[in-house]
C-alpha cells in the first residue's frame, strides 16, 4: 500500500491548527528520513527528522538498560516547552512540539487520537 504524503501533510496541518499550543508536528522514520511536517518557520525539516530519530534510539536503550521495557513515549521538557515523540506504526514515528503553558490532559489526548489516525495509515 503507497502511503498518501498529501493525506499524512492535512493530518499534520489540522493537528497542529487544532491546539494553539501546539507548536508543530512532524511524522519521520525511525532512520531518520522525514515523511510529513508541520514545524514552526526557521525549523529545518531533515534535522528535526535526525534528531527524532536519535531520541528514539536513546530512549530505547535507556529503556532497556534501566529495565523499564519498551517505550511508549519520549518526553523533552525545556524551558520553552516540550518535544514529544511517540510511535505511530512500524515505520513511522510522531514528533509534537508544545508550548509551555499546554495543558498535559489535553496535550496526551489530542496525541493518542492522531497516533490512532495514523497507525490506520502505517500499519
Amino acid at each position: 500500500m503507497m502511503i498518501n504524503s498529501e493525506k499524512l501533510g492535512h493530518i499534520l496541518q489540522n493537528f497542529v491548527a487544532g491546539l494553539s499550543e501546539i507548536q508543530g508536528a512532524a511524522i519521520v522514520t525511525p532512520d531518520g528520513l522525514s515523511l510529513s511536517s508541520a514545524l514552526p518557520p526557521g525549523m529545518d525539516e531533515e534535522r528535526v527528522a535526525a534528531m527524532s530519530a536519535a531520541m528514539l534510539s536513546l530512549g530505547e536503550r535507556i529503556g532497556s538498560e534501566l529495565s523499564r521495557g519498551s517505550i511508549e513515549r519520549v518526553l523533552i521538557e525545556g524551558e520553552q516547552g516540550y518535544s514529544i515523540l511517540m510511535d505511530c506504526g512500524q515505520d513511522a514515528l510522531l514528533l509534537v512540539l508544545a508550548h509551555k503553558s499546554a495543558k498535559q490532559g489535553i496535550l496526551q489526548l489530542e496525541i493518542k487520537r492522531i497516533v490512532a489516525e495514523l497507525k490506520l495509515i502505517f500499519n
